[in-house]
């Protein structure tokens, strides 16, 4: 048996790998597919998929949207999506308008409090990436402003911290609908980081199937033999399909590897052929 990873991160999000190293990756642990999802973008696509191409890996087109759900962080995974998109493409440019503007006036805060950050320096030093905030905990290392990334956030940058400054955030049904929009599969990432109760959760799935999800993350890095069986029976009830990956950043997740995660990681092919059947019979009547 074969196995994919359906939830990676490259360089031009918050990884450290290039499109085309993560690729290699893959192969030299071969895996049959990997799906790259960066953060709210797609500039890494084209690089991924040409060189699994020349590499015979198959690379599924994806991304990850953050949204919000009453004030908590909530990722949606797209599949297989058609990342040329005139319409889907736009949202993402907006997406990253909102980072812009939000990391300026972090940058500004922070210089304030007496550790000088300055947005330019933060997009040289980190050329080609969608600017996240564990870019800014790198930086502050790097400066000596924290011993940490963990102490950044902590003390910072944290969702709670004194210098944080949240961005303007579609909902996860909005996110669902930009996926469609683009012929791809939404997927709810990793529902367990969430941390809500079973009854919250579930609230949160329900509304989520209501709203157009097709799959959620049965497997992932973090997840014990008894969190996968809570989650496929939850996929399950919802009549959803499985996905999961290890959500790979190379060095920003030390000891996370590809594919396999913490160790335990294993996500049958399977689970991607299930996928693409869904997704070509959901499409299958649109106009082009």
């Amino acid at each position: 048996m074969r196995y994919v990873d359906l939830h990676t991160h490259s360089d031009k999000s918050d990884g450290n790998l290039t499109p085309s190293e993560l690729v290699d990756l893959a192969v030299s642990k071969d895996l049959a597919a990997i799906a790259l999802t960066d953060h709210d973008t797609t500039e890494g696509l084209d690089e991924a998929i040409i060189r699994g191409f020349k590499t015979g890996l198959m690379v599924i087109p994806g991304v990850e949207l953050s949204s919000e759900y009453h004030g908590q962080d909530i990722h949606i995974v797209g599949l297989g999506i058609d990342h040329h998109q005139e319409e889907f493409c736009q949202k993402l440019h907006e997406f990253v308008d909102s980072r812009i503007n939000r990391n300026q006036k972090m940058c500004k805060k922070l210089t304030e409090a007496g550790m000088p950050i300055d947005y330019d320096e933060l997009i040289s030093t980190f050329p080609d990436s969608v600017i996240t905030r564990a870019h800014y905990a790198r930086l502050m290392c790097e400066k000596g402003y924290v011993k940490s990334p963990a102490e950044a956030f902590e003390r910072y940058i944290g969702d709670h911290a004194p210098y944080f400054i949240p961005r303007e955030k579609v909902t996860p049904m909005q996110a669902i609908e930009l996926i469609r929009s683009a012929d791809g599969i939404p997927v709810l990432a990793h529902p367990l980081l969430y941390g809500y109760g079973k009854e919250r959760l579930d609230k949160l799935v329900h509304e989520l199937k209501d709203a157009g999800l097709v799959a959620m993350e049965v497997y992932y890095s973090t997840y014990s033999q008894s969190d996968e069986r809570d989650m496929r029976a939850l996929a399950k009830k919802y009549e959803l399909l499985e996905s999961g990956g290890s959500d790979f950043h190379g060095k920003a997740k030390p000891g996370l590897e590809l594919g396999t995660g913490y160790g335990s990681l294993h996500v049958p092919e399977s689970v991607l052929t299930y996928l693409l059947h869904n997704k070509k019979n959901m499409y299958r009547n649109r106009q082009i």
